[in-house]
């Protein structure tokens, strides 16, 4: 883990990249508007709502944003943004043009869910007397609960394409078939084995912010 934190850039590079995606996501949230596509529209704004949970989480409940954990953040909804979007001058969207970036940003967002996921757990391990979690039971409970929320999310994409159809304009999210769906699920699988096997190195000072907040509410 050390040897890949060496890779990463500095905290203040971090930064600034982080705020470079949030201005992109701006950006691509006028492209959206200036075609009059809802679904740019939606997608880019919904992401723009999540690259701000972090200073909320950071000011009003006192947990702790490391800038990797924001830059990690912000690049899954950005690139899930983008490819909404497609490169300047393409008529297709990244999703429809490359192969692997449905791919990509599926084991990105997973990695988010495992990521809360983890957290929280680890947070009611340390908190609660009585309660122990064995470091197994851990990895099986985050692949578990990223693989309910992929289903959750496959359903929820298939139930708005079907409305789309129905009502005749453009679905916000949108399938590509059974295996499509069956692939989308592999790659939430592995996005949550990343984060069950390597998570306690980028997420503990998370963690702990959330057993102090049980514990206050406890005293």
């Amino acid at each position: 883990m050390r040897n890949l934190a060496r890779l990463l850039p500095s905290r203040e590079r971090q930064r600034q990249l982080t705020y470079l995606m949030e201005l992109g996501l701006v950006g691509m949230l006028f492209v959206g508007i200036d075609r009059g596509n809802a679904g740019i529209v939606i997608n880019t704004g919904v992401a723009l709502a999540v690259t701000q949970l972090p200073p909320i989480l950071e000011r009003d409940y006192e947990i702790p944003m490391d800038p990797r954990l924001t830059l990690w953040i912000t690049t899954a909804v950005f690139l899930h943004a983008f490819g909404t979007v497609g490169l300047p001058g393409a008529t297709r969207t990244l999703y429809s043009q490359v192969g692997w970036w449905d791919h990509m940003t599926h084991a990105l967002s997973a990695s988010l869910v495992a990521g809360v996921g983890y957290a929280t757990v680890r947070a009611l391990h340390e908190h609660a007397d009585g309660i122990h979690f064995p470091r197994r039971f851990v990895a099986v409970f985050i692949l578990l609960f990223v693989l309910a929320f992929g289903v959750l999310w496959e359903v929820l994409e298939f139930a708005i394409a079907l409305s789309a159809d129905a009502f005749g304009i453009d679905a916000v999210l949108t399938q590509y078939g059974l295996n499509d769906t069956m692939l989308d699920l592999v790659f939430n699988s592995i996005g949550g084995l990343v984060v069950a096997l390597w998570g306690g190195a980028y997420l503990t000072d998370v963690s702990g912010a959330i057993r102090e907040r049980l514990e206050a509410r406890t005293e």
